[in-house]
């Protein structure tokens, strides 16, 4: 079913509504969320409570791409229960180590001053604009997706001391082309 239909679907709060949602792009947030958490279980739950998110918001939201709305959904939730897990010494998905990779271009000296999360957004998204595409393609598939390394390197074709290296230059480039930015964190 298309977009176009779905979003008729929520519209008139049909139930058939979640159904094809699920069907069109549950695999799509069940990848984002286990990346994330690292458990089936848990990505079933987050997709979920995802799903009903959706159902809350559209209407009155009208997203342009429906499968970029439902991918943030997932990834904050899946965000959201991966802190919680973690706070209880709980879950073992790729996410801490995501987050200790872009601690080393996103930590800066002084912790108490906060850079505003749209300014850094537009940062990030104008820094890879200037990366070819297979660089970009790596960088949002581990910083975005949270996939592993190797699923990278299978996804792209490449091999995995190569994801490794692309990952490691990219991060420099974007702490310095943060700071060329006037972007401290």
């Amino acid at each position: 079913m298309d977009d176009k239909k779905i979003m008729e679907l929520y519209f008139a709060r049909s139930r058939e509504t979640l159904q094809a949602v699920d069907e069109k792009y549950g695999p799509f947030c069940r990848a984002i969320a286990r990346n994330i958490l690292g458990s089936d279980q848990e990505a079933e739950a987050c997709v979920n409570d995802a799903l009903q998110r959706s159902w809350e918001a559209i209407p009155p939201q009208r997203p342009g791409h429906l499968s970029v709305f439902l991918g943030k959904i997932t990834r904050i939730l899946a965000l959201d229960r991966w802190a919680d897990y973690r706070g209880k010494k709980r879950g073992d998905g790729e996410a801490l180590q995501v987050l200790a990779e872009l601690e080393e271009c996103l930590a800066g000296e002084e912790p108490e001053h906060e850079v505003d999360e749209k300014v850094l957004t537009d940062a990030i998204a104008a820094y890879l604009r200037t990366q070819p595409m297979l660089r970009r393609m790596a960088f949002i598939r581990r910083y975005w997706y949270c996939n592993t390394v190797p699923v990278i390197a299978k996804q792209l074709s490449m091999a995995e001391e190569t994801v490794q290296s692309t990952l490691r230059q990219m991060r420099r480039e974007l702490k310095d082309y943060l700071g060329k930015e006037g972007i401290r964190l």
